[in-house]
C-alpha cells in the first residue's frame, strides 16, 4: 500500500513537473516571439503607415483634393509620433511638423551627413523612395526614415523613432517573467487540487482491488456524475466484483457439497467398518453357542425330550439376543453418524418416567426395590418422545439392575430439576449400591464396554445401553453422565423445556 500511495504521489510531482514545463516551454516561446518577431512586426506596421504618408501627400498633390493637407499630416504626425518635412523642388520647407527636423537646408544637410556616418539598414527601396533603419550616434537614437521625390519633384522625408519599442520589448520580457513565477505558483495549487481528482478515484479503485484479491467483495466504488475513463473503470471493477463474488459463492457452495459428499462417504465407510466389527465381535459367542447346540441336536447327542428342548430353547433365545444386537447396534450407528432424524415434540416428561416405570415393575419388584419420582408433577419438555423413553429405560434398566440395600436403604430415585436460567431440566436416575470405580466412569459409555466381563450375556443385556444414551445426548448437545454418591451412583441427561 506504501509503494502505491508513493507511485501515486511520483504521478502528482510528475503532472507538477510536466505542467510546470510546459508552463516555462511557454514563457520562453513568447519571450523569443516578443524579442525578434514583435519587433519586426512593429517595423513593418511602422513601414506600412510611412508608405501611407508618402501616398497621401503624393495623392494630395497630384490631385489637388479638397483637403486641409496640415491638419491631416499634423494628426499622423502626432498620432504615430511622426516627423514629417516636405520641401518643394526650389528646397523650400513646405511644411514641417517638427521646427527641430530640418528646419533649414543647412540644418538638412547636416542631418544627411549624420545618418550617412551612421550604421544604416535599407528596408525597402524602389524608384520612388526609400525606407531605411538609421543609427543616430549624435542622440543616441534609432529611426527609421523614409526620404521620397513626389511626383511633383517635392522631397518628402518621413522618420519615427524605434527605441521605444526595444524598451517596451524589455519590459514585457520582464513582465513575461513575473508571469511565469506567479503561473508555476497557482499551477501548484491549480495541480493538486486536480490530480487529487484523478488519484482519489485510483486510490480507491487500488483499495477495492486489493479487498477482491483477498476475497472481499463488501466494497464497491463510488459510482460519479462524469463521463471520463476512471468512472468507466470503476463501473467495470464493480461488475466484476459481482461477478466474481458471484462466482465464489458457487465454487464455495459446490466445494461445501463436495465436502460434505466426501465427509459422508468418510463416515459410511467408517460406520460400515465399524458395524462390521463389532458385529463380528458380539456375534462370535451367540453363533458359537447356536453352532454347538445345533450340532448336539443334528447328532443326537442327546434322547432325552426335554434336553432336546431346552437344546432348542438355547438356540432360539440366543437367535433372538443377535436379532436385538444388530437393530441396537444399526440404530446406534445411525443415531453417531447423524442418519437419524429426530421428531422433537412437546410432551410431559414425568408421564413418560411413570410409564417406563410401569413397564418395568416386574423387574422392579423382582428385585424388591422402591422407585421415587421427584417431583410428581407435569414437567413439559420438547425432545423426540421415542428417543428419550429410550433413554430412561435404559438408565432405570442398569439402576435395577446394581439397586442394593445400602445402611438399610435400598430404593431407585427419579430427580427432575428445573433450570429456567437455561431453561432446561435435569433428569437424575439415583440407585442405592456400590459406587463405579473411577477408571471405568469414562468408558462406561462405549460400545460392549464390560466392568464385569461376565456379567452382561447373565443379565441380558447387550452392552451398548449407555452408548444409545451418549448418541441421542450428543445428537441434542445436551449434557449427560454419571456421578458416585455417597450410597450408590447417580446418571443424568438434560433436556430442553417446552418452546414459547
Amino acid at each position: 500500500m506504501d509503494k502505491i500511495k508513493k507511485a501515486i504521489k511520483s504521478v502528482r510531482v510528475k503532472l507538477f513537473l510536466t505542467l510546470s514545463l510546459v508552463i516555462l516551454l511557454i514563457i520562453v516561446f513568447l519571450i523569443l516571439v516578443n524579442n525578434f518577431v514583435f519587433g519586426q512586426f512593429y517595423l513593418y506596421s511602422k513601414t506600412k503607415e510611412l508608405k501611407l504618408v508618402y501616398k497621401t501627400v503624393n495623392e494630395y498633390y497630384d490631385n489637388q483634393e479638397n483637403i486641409n493637407l496640415s491638419a491631416q499630416l499634423e494628426r499622423m504626425a502626432i498620432k504615430n509620433n511622426f516627423d514629417i518635412l516636405i520641401r518643394n523642388d526650389q528646397d523650400v520647407n513646405v511644411y514641417t511638423s517638427n521646427k527641430d527636423f530640418f528646419s533649414a537646408l543647412g540644418q538638412m544637410n547636416e542631418m544627411t551627413s549624420r545618418f550617412e556616418d551612421s550604421a544604416n539598414q535599407e528596408i525597402e527601396e524602389n524608384e520612388n523612395y526609400t525606407i531605411k533603419k538609421m543609427q543616430d550616434n549624435k542622440n543616441g537614437i534609432t529611426y527609421v526614415l523614409l526620404s521620397a521625390i513626389l511626383d511633383n519633384g517635392y522631397q518628402l522625408y518621413v522618420r519615427v523613432p524605434i527605441t521605444s519599442i526595444e524598451e517596451s520589448v524589455n519590459i514585457s520580457n520582464n513582465f513575461l517573467y513575473l508571469m511565469a513565477g506567479i503561473t508555476i505558483l497557482v499551477a501548484a495549487v491549480i495541480v493538486s487540487y486536480v490530480s487529487r481528482k484523478f488519484t482519489d478515484p485510483i486510490l480507491e479503485l487500488n483499495d477495492i482491488a486489493k479487498k477482491m484479491s483477498n476475497l472481499d467483495f463488501s466494497h464497491k466504488y463510488k459510482v460519479r456524475n462524469v463521463d471520463d475513463e476512471i468512472n468507466d473503470l470503476g463501473k467495470s471493477i464493480n461488475a466484476m466484483s459481482d461477478k466474481l463474488e458471484k462466482t465464489i459463492k458457487q465454487l464455495r457452495s459446490t466445494n461445501s457439497e463436495l465436502e460434505r459428499d466426501i465427509e459422508e462417504k468418510s463416515k459410511l465407510d467408517e460406520m460400515r467398518k465399524s458395524f462390521i466389527s463389532d458385529v463380528s465381535h458380539e456375534l462370535k459367542t451367540p453363533i458359537a453357542l447356536i453352532q454347538g447346540y445345533s450340532e448336539g441336536l443334528l447328532e443326537n447327542v442327546t434322547q432325552d425330550d426335554e434336553n432336546r428342548k431346552f437344546y432348542a430353547e438355547v438356540i432360539l433365545d440366543e437367535s433372538n439376543k443377535m436379532d436385538k444386537l444388530v437393530k441396537q447396534l444399526l440404530e446406534l450407528m445411525k443415531l453417531e453418524y447423524g442418519k437419524r432424524e429426530f421428531n422433537d415434540t412437546t410432551f410431559d416428561i414425568v408421564e413418560v418416567e411413570k410409564e417406563v416405570i410401569r413397564k418395568s415393575k416386574v423387574m422392579i419388584e423382582e428385585k424388591n426395590a422402591e422407585v421415587r419420582v421427584i417431583p410428581d408433577e407435569e414437567i413439559m419438555v420438547f425432545a423426540d418422545d421415542f428417543y428419550i423413553e429410550q433413554v430412561i429405560t435404559n438408565y432405570l434398566t442398569n439402576a435395577i439392575k446394581h439397586v442394593k440395600e445400602v445402611n438399610g436403604e435400598k430404593y431407585i430415585k427419579i430427580d427432575n430439576a428445573i433450570n429456567l436460567e437455561k431453561n432446561k431440566v435435569r433428569v437424575t436416575v439415583f440407585n442405592t449400591g456400590d459406587n463405579i470405580p473411577e477408571e471405568h466412569l469414562d468408558n462406561i459409555w462405549k460400545r460392549f464396554y464390560k466392568i464385569d466381563q461376565s456379567r452382561n450375556r447373565a443379565d441380558g443385556g447387550t452392552g451398548i445401553g449407555l452408548s444409545f444414551v451418549k448418541a441421542i445426548m450428543t445428537n441434542y448437545g445436551n449434557d449427560y453422565g454419571v456421578v458416585n454418591k455417597e450410597n450408590g451412583v447417580e446418571f443424568y441427561f438434560d433436556l430442553n423445556l417446552k418452546m414459547d
